[in-house]
C-alpha cells in the first residue's frame, strides 16, 4: 500500500520561500512519476509540478515556472517541492500524489495535503 505524507506548508510573507515533503513509502518507486497539485478555495485541484522517480523528465505549471523546483531523494524516499519568490495566489492545500507508469495513466495515489498560506 502506497502512502504519502506530506509536511512543511506554513504561513509565510508575500516573497518568501517554503519547502514542501512528501515522504513515500509502500513500494519501489522506480517506475513511478511523482507529482505535486494544489487546491485553492473554491477552485479546482490543479497541476503544479511533477518528476519521474528516476529524476527525469520534469513538468511545471506556467504559473509556478522559475519560482517552484520539484525534486526527489531517492535515498530518503522523499520528493520535495523548493517554493521561492511565493506570491499570495499560491495559497492552497497541496498534495503529493504517485502514478504507477507502467500499470496506470493517472494519479492514483495521494496525500492528505499541506496548507500553504501566503500574506501579501
Amino acid at each position: 500500500q502506497v502512502q504519502l505524507v506530506e509536511s512543511g506548508g506554513g504561513l509565510v510573507q508575500a516573497g518568501g520561500s517554503l519547502r514542501l515533503s512528501c515522504a513515500a513509502s509502500g513500494r519501489t518507486f522506480s517506475t513511478y512519476r511523482m507529482g505535486w497539485f494544489r487546491q485553492a478555495p473554491e477552485k479546482a485541484r490543479e497541476f503544479v509540478a511533477a518528476m519521474n522517480w528516476s529524476g527525469d523528465i520534469t513538468a511545471y505549471a506556467d504559473s509556478v515556472k522559475g519560482r517552484f523546483t520539484i525534486s526527489i531523494d531517492s535515498a530518503k524516499n522523499t520528493v520535495l517541492l523548493q517554493m521561492n519568490s511565493l506570491k499570495p495566489e499560491d495559497t492552497a492545500v497541496y498534495y503529493c500524489a504517485a502514478r504507477n507508469t507502467v500499470l496506470s495513466a493517472k494519479y492514483d495515489y495521494w496525500g492528505q495535503g499541506t496548507q500553504v498560506t501566503v500574506s501579501s
